[in-house]
C-alpha cells in the first residue's frame, strides 16, 4: 500500500484521478483500497527534495479579553531531503508572517507522490475555437 495525495473535489474524482495518473506506470491490476480527506492547508513542492514532510505550525494568538494565549494549528506538506531542510523551508515560508508561531513537529510523511489539481491547462478541445481567435477575425 503506497499512499498518494490527490487534489480532488470528491472521493469519486480522487479515485478517477489516481487511476489516470498511475496508468502509465502500472501494468496489471491497480486497486484503490482507501480514500480519506487530508488536512493540509498548504503544499510546497521542491524538485530537489525526495520525500514529503508533514509540518505542524501553531499560530499563537492573544485573547485580550481573557489575557491568555490561544494556539491554532495548521499542517503544511513540504518536499525536502531531510527534516533540517524541511524546517529551513518552513522558516523561509513563514519569515514574513506577522503572527507569532512555533513549529512543534516535523515528521516524514509516508506519501509517495502528490498530484495537484489540474484542469487540463490551456488544452482546447478540437471542436472549439479560442475566443481570442474569433475576436481577432
Amino acid at each position: 500500500n503506497e499512499p498518494y495525495l490527490v487534489d480532488a473535489v470528491s472521493f469519486t474524482d480522487a479515485e478517477k484521478r489516481i487511476n489516470e495518473e498511475m496508468e502509465p506506470y502500472i501494468s496489471g491490476e491497480f486497486l484503490v483500497t482507501n480514500i480519506k480527506i487530508a488536512n493540509y492547508s498548504e503544499l510546497h513542492p521542491n524538485e530537489n527534495g525526495d520525500r514529503w514532510f508533514k509540518c505542524k505550525v501553531s499560530y499563537i494568538m492573544l485573547d485580550e479579553e481573557k489575557g491568555t494565549e490561544k494556539k491554532s494549528n495548521t499542517y503544511i506538506l513540504i518536499q525536502a531531503n531531510d527534516v533540517k531542510e524541511a524546517y529551513e523551508a518552513i522558516e523561509e515560508l513563514l519569515h514574513d508572517t506577522v503572527s507569532d508561531y512555533e513549529i512543534p513537529a516535523i515528521a516524514e510523511s509516508p506519501i509517495m507522490d502528490v498530484f495537484p489539481f489540474s484542469d487540463g491547462g490551456d488544452k482546447i478541445p478540437e471542436n472549439l475555437t479560442p475566443l481570442k481567435e474569433i475576436e481577432e477575425a
